[in-house]
């Protein structure tokens, strides 16, 4: 009885441990190649802008820039250096490093669980509010991945991160609008705050976490 329960434990190790993340082999990628700070703008129900459509940083001359696509993938091995499949997107999300992004139950999980290659994205928008001017960082299990943080800015109409965008948060915009310049604010990251910022908020206002 003992030799073959030794014997089915030394068939069952590999199996087990193709399934179990290796952070030090898995690999985390970023489509954009640049060297700017890039800025996304999320909304709690998920109707901000998606990883290609993250903005390079404008200014106040000449406006902001083209969108470009800051689509995150997240490559999953294990000790064996086999990818892992099908692990579970609801346990691979985002954090930036400060906090400063609220996200909503859920809302920054990757779009799919892993392929056969043991590949994620990230490329639909975000569910989330407040703002976030530090990098982020991809968590696999809750542990973070990958050897750099990336240098994506989160900000939304939902100032001040409670799930919802409603006259709180216009009430917080008004003086930013009206004062010294303020990164929350600048929703198209184009380096000032202005009529063009205010069409973001009205179409986002009434938003809330599912």
């Amino acid at each position: 009885m003992r030799t073959w329960l030794c014997c089915a434990l030394v068939l069952l190790l590999p199996t087990l441990g193709a399934a179990i993340p290796d952070l030090g082999n898995s690999t985390v990628e970023w489509a954009y190649e640049g060297e700017e700070i890039l800025s996304l703008m999320v909304v709690p129900d998920g109707t901000g802008f998606a990883f290609d459509q993250a903005r390079p940083p404008g200014n106040p001359v000449s406006g902001p820039v083209m969108p470009v696509d800051a689509t995150i993938t997240l490559t999953i091995i294990d000790g064996l250096d086999t990818p892992v499949a099908n692990f579970p997107s609801e346990d691979i999300w985002l954090e930036s490093a400060d906090g400063g992004m609220i996200p909503c139950v859920g809302g920054t999980i990757a779009d799919q669980d892993t392929d056969v290659l043991g590949r994620t994205y990230w490329r639909q928008p975000l569910l989330a509010g407040g703002s976030s001017m530090s990098t982020i960082n991809v968590r696999v299990n809750g542990d973070r991945i990958g050897d750099r943080d990336l240098p994506l800015w989160i900000n939304s109409p939902d100032l001040n991160g409670d799930g919802v965008v409603n006259l709180v948060d216009i009430s917080t915009f008004a003086p930013d609008f009206h004062g010294a310049y303020t990164y929350a604010s600048d929703f198209n990251n184009d380096g000032v705050i202005n009529l063009a910022d205010i069409p973001y908020l009205a179409a986002a206002n009434g938003s809330h976490c599912p």
